[in-house]
């Protein structure tokens, strides 16, 4: 079953990382605050914080899920905080992902990141990214928990 998901990552440091996996068949509509058009996301930063928001919850709307991918530095994010936690007052499913050990836009990957405290807080399931089919599983696994 086709999902409309919510993609929450460092996006300066681990956008790349993202591409490889982001066009899978069974997300319609992935989503993320700023993540079809970079300079949408330069934009917003420039007006502040407010608007930020704005997009992420622009951004959620009508998602099923919400996969936070962790990287090196993912968590303690303000942004990915936020989107944690409008995904769980909108009733999302949730999965971590980790992506570190995907190559970046250099070839190189990159130390294993802390999970952030608010997927440990809510007991949300983490596991390592191997393939599209094993991330739409995991995906469907979420939205079947949140009764989505």
């Amino acid at each position: 079953m086709a999902r409309r998901v919510f993609f929450s990552f460092h996006y300066q440091r681990d956008i790349w990382r993202i591409n490889q996996i982001r066009n899978l068949h069974e997300i319609v509509g992935c989503a993320a605050a700023g993540f079809q058009d970079a300079s949408l996301w330069e934009e917003a930063k420039k007006k502040g914080d407010a608007e930020i928001k704005k997009m992420i919850d622009g951004a959620l709307e009508r998602t099923t899920v919400t996969v936070v991918f962790i990287g090196a530095k993912t968590a303690g994010r303000k942004f990915i905080n936020y989107e944690i936690e409008k995904s769980i007052a909108r009733g999302n499913g949730l999965v971590g992902i980790q992506i570190h050990h995907l190559k970046d836009k250099d070839g190189n990957t990159d130390t294993p990141g802390d999970t952030p405290a608010l997927l440990t807080k809510h007991g949300v399931p983490v596991y390592r990214y191997v393939d599209g089919d094993k991330l739409a599983a995991r995906i469907e696994e979420a939205a079947k928990k949140a009764g989505k």
